[in-house]
């Protein structure tokens, strides 16, 4: 078969190298029997893979059993694989066949294979050699033939080391090997990959998709996409679902991708080329490459909770304080203020030629200035004490004060901090706000 074709026909999408590479592994191993051990993060396609392996193998008209290991809990997990009988436990009323059995002369898909625990791993091992098991509570030897895809995003060698996974069963596993690129390494896929999705949305949906602008384009090609095309896929269908006959401009496309993900990853952050040499000692190489994007992202990261601290201080300050209510602030949280208003370029007595709202007016004659409260979570308490507050703990007194002056309306609060409604939730779940 045609690679095209076949890309086509099982959803393998892209023209990179990367993906090539793989698909011309696949499409070499699918006619044998040879176990495969599919590697890569998770939301890779390494269940669409399986699916292309078994669907171009001899064993085609015969099931594809999906097991994802690291969902099942440990104490079923043997009865699920392998079966039980009758009796074999509390609530075992009937016979049942296990995964191994129903796959028979068909393919078995292991996902997150790395989370089997040992005494498991002893029996798969055996039924990967012989075909040969046994149902829990039974001592009638079952067999049965399948071909085994296992799966994994962890390091299994790194299992082995740490002895949480056995070595005899990772060689048996590790007879072809296919490693899944992540999306971030297949950068000229990325939008024929989107393009497929939002078609297939937008029949699924009956909607009209208007396209993206090029700024929008080169976002999608630049963000990391920590949840691979899992998250591509999710993305799409927001777009389609949410901004219907909407041509999606940046901003509106970064509405849509998460803010902070595991690592610390944001949502614009551009990748870091890979400068390591292809001489010279490898391992070395590889090391400080991770380790300069380690710090790469982590000052980018930095960068970006600053800004968007400022601006939160700075719509905060415009609606909220007048300059009779900073003079009533405690001296050492007046400086403060002070000091941000001059550099955020505000002007705390003459608001309105900034073209913001006008703030509350107080008469001269007033009796007693308006005293603002302070409660534990007040930045006052770290200034008078000449401490440093954390960036969490200016982000949670800000949208606590905004909440309260617009009480609880999210929207208003939202506005006055600078951010949108959806961050603000996000917010307010990070910091178990109420």
């Amino acid at each position: 078969m045609d690679r095209e074709v076949f890309q086509e026909q099982f959803g393998l999408i892209g023209t990179s190298n990367a993906i090539r590479q793989v698909v011309d592994k696949i499409m070499q191993v699918s006619r044998t029997d040879i176990t495969v051990l599919l590697q890569g993060e998770s939301g890779v396609g390494k269940d669409v893979t399986a699916r292309a392996i078994h669907g171009m193998s001899e064993r085609k008209h015969n099931d594809l059993v999906i097991v994802n290991c690291g969902a099942i809990p440990e104490g079923i997990i043997e009865s699920e694989l392998f079966g039980h009988e009758k009796g074999a436990f509390t609530g075992a009323n009937d016979s049942r066949q296990g995964y191994f059995e129903k796959a028979n002369g068909g393919t078995i898909f292991l996902d997150e294979i790395g989370d089997t625990p040992k005494n498991v791993q002893v029996k798969l091992l055996r039924v990967l050699e012989n075909g040969e098991f046994f149902r829990v509570g039974s001592s009638k030897v079952q067999t049965t033939d399948v071909r085994v895809i296992a799966a994994t995003n962890l390091d299994l060698w790194q299992l082995v080391k740490d002895g949480t996974f056995r070595e005899d069963l990772y060689y048996r596993l590790d007879t072809v090997q296919i490693h899944l690129p992540p999306l971030r390494e297949r950068q000229d896929d990325i939008i024929p990959i989107f393009r497929k999705f939002v078609q297939d949305f937008s029949a699924r949906y009956d909607s009209v998709f208007k396209g993206f602008s090029d700024e929008a384009r080169e976002l999608l090609i630049s963000y990391r996409w920590p949840g691979n095309i899992r998250e591509l896929r999710n993305i799409a269908e927001q777009l389609v679902v949410l901004e219907k006959s909407q041509f999606i401009d940046k901003e509106r496309l970064q509405k849509y991708l998460k803010g902070r993900q595991h690592e610390g990853s944001a949502d614009n952050l551009p990748m870091v080329a890979d400068q390591s040499s292809s001489s010279g000692d490898n391992a070395n190489s590889d090391f400080d490459r991770r380790d300069r994007e380690l710090v790469y992202r982590a000052l980018v990261e930095l960068r970006n909770d600053i800004g968007d601290v400022k601006q939160m201080l700075g719509n905060f300050l415009y609606s909220t304080l007048s300059n009779k209510n900073v003079k009533a602030l405690p001296p050492a949280v007046r400086d403060e203020v002070t000091n941000l208003a001059g550099n955020l370029n505000i002007d705390l007595g003459n608001q309105a030629s900034l073209g913001m709202k006008s703030m509350p007016h107080h008469d001269e004659d007033d009796d007693e200035p308006e005293i603002i409260q302070h409660d534990e979570t007040d930045l006052s308490h770290f200034l008078d004490n000449d401490e440093i507050p954390s960036i969490e703990e200016t982000e949670q007194f800000l949208i606590r004060r905004a909440l309260e002056k617009y009480d609880g309306n999210r929207r208003k609060a939202s506005e006055t901090l600078g951010i949108s409604e959806r961050t603000l939730y996000r917010k307010l779940d990070q910091y178990g706000l109420d």
